[in-house]
Formats: structure tokens, sequence, C-alpha cells
């Protein structure tokens, strides 16, 4: 596939046989447009339409990238009408994790690039409270700043050559 940038037509790599789980996680979501229509659809957006409007993608690109969020698991094409055939994208179980991904991102982006303050905040419907998503332990529920994570090989690295101290 040739995108064009700045310096002319760049060929998009394929993660597909790296070893690792960000670089798979990018094979499925990597795309440009892939991660901004997910987010449409956690806040509802289901329709083709929908998406194109909001997002401003063209119809093409839009097509391509729900047929391959469709094919890789993370939105299910759901019939709504039989005359004309319609299919509204619903978010299965794989997409539906991807909520801390998009969270994390939001965040990043509200502290780094949006200098007018958050577009949206998220409110934690318990306690009426706005919040921001942090790493905890699963073990002892407390927060996990980076400088207290030690990255170790696991039960994937069957080759155990990952060797590194922290993230």
């Amino acid at each position: 596939m040739m995108q064009p940038s700045i310096l002319g037509y760049v060929e998009r790599k394929s993660f597909a046989d790296m070893h690792c789980s960000v670089a798979q996680c990018l094979e499925v979501v990597g795309e440009w447009w892939s991660m901004l229509i997910v987010r449409d659809a956690m806040l509802g957006v289901t329709r083709f339409d929908q998406f194109q409007e909001r997002l401003g993608i063209s119809r093409n690109i839009l097509k391509q990238r729900l047929d391959d969020l469709t094919e890789h698991g993370v939105l299910e094409k759901v019939p709504y009408s039989e005359h004309p055939p319609r299919h509204e994208y619903r978010l299965t179980a794989k997409g539906q994790d991807l909520g801390p991904v998009v969270t994390t991102m939001r965040q990043w982006g509200d502290k780094y690039a949006a200098p007018d303050g958050p577009p949206i905040q998220l409110v934690h419907e318990r306690c009426g409270t706005v919040f921001h998503a942090e790493m905890t332990c699963s073990n002892c529920g407390e927060r996990v700043p980076a400088s207290e994570v030690r990255v170790m090989s696991g039960p994937g690295d069957l080759d155990r050559l990952l060797d590194i101290g922290g993230m």
C-alpha cells in the first residue's frame, strides 16, 4: 500500500512478522483512521454515514478501514435494514478492550496537545467525579509509575531473548 507524503510515496511496513505485542496491535489498529473509528464507535457511532460525517474521511478509505477492523474482529457488521441492505458496525469484546488505549491516547493529547484544555472529560458514574485513568497493579491495587516497572520475558518469548531493565 502506498501513502502519499511530503517526501513522495512511502510504502507502509507490515509488522506481521515482528514478535512484539505492540507491533501486533499496530498491525490491526495502526492506520491513521483506525483508532478514530474505534473512538467514535466507543462514543456510540455505528453507521457508515455517521462515521463519514464525523470524521470527514473519504468513503473509500472509511470502507477499507471498517472492513479491516471487521476482518480483525474489532468490529462486527450487523444488518439493520433488508431493503435496502444496510449494516451498522458495533464493537466486539476485542474492540471494547481498546478502551484503555483510547483513554490513554486521549489523556496524552489533553496534556500535550490541547492548549485550551480537554475537549471531553470522563466522569465516574458511581461517584460523579471527573477522573483520569491510571495504571494500577492488579494484585495490590496500588498506582504503578513507569519508574517502578521492570520488564521480563513472558511465556510468549519462546527464545527467551528479552533482557530489558525497565520501561
